[in-house]
């Protein structure tokens, strides 16, 4: 038996708070566009955040997300490892689902 994909929370908010979508898309949209750090190393800052949050489908999401953007899995590996030195083992744990469901390409 197949599960359906999860809906994602944009999805949610889309649906039932769009004035609060809105904002949270467009602040997304503002924060995370190229600038003096590119959206990669972003993306991988948020891997760290979600990382150390222990938001373990967060983690495999982004970590796909930056593989998407061109980021190598030694880059991955560095971030999975500052997660474990600014949060611990249960960054790590949660750090490890980056290497969940590798979306090659």
């Amino acid at each position: 038996m197949t599960l359906a994909q999860p809906v994602n929370f944009q999805q949610l908010l889309d649906e039932h708070a769009p004035d609060l979508a809105a904002v949270i898309g467009g602040a997304r949209e503002s924060i995370m566009g190229e600038g003096a750090l590119s959206t990669k190393v972003k993306t991988l800052m948020m891997l760290i955040c979600d990382s150390l949050l222990n938001h373990e489908g967060g983690v495999t999401n982004l970590a796909n997300r930056a593989r998407a953007l061109g980021a190598s899995e030694e880059e991955i590996t560095e971030a999975v490892g500052v997660a474990y030195l600014m949060g611990g083992l249960p960054a790590a744990v949660a750090g490890s689902n980056a290497y969940r469901n590798i979306q090659k390409g």
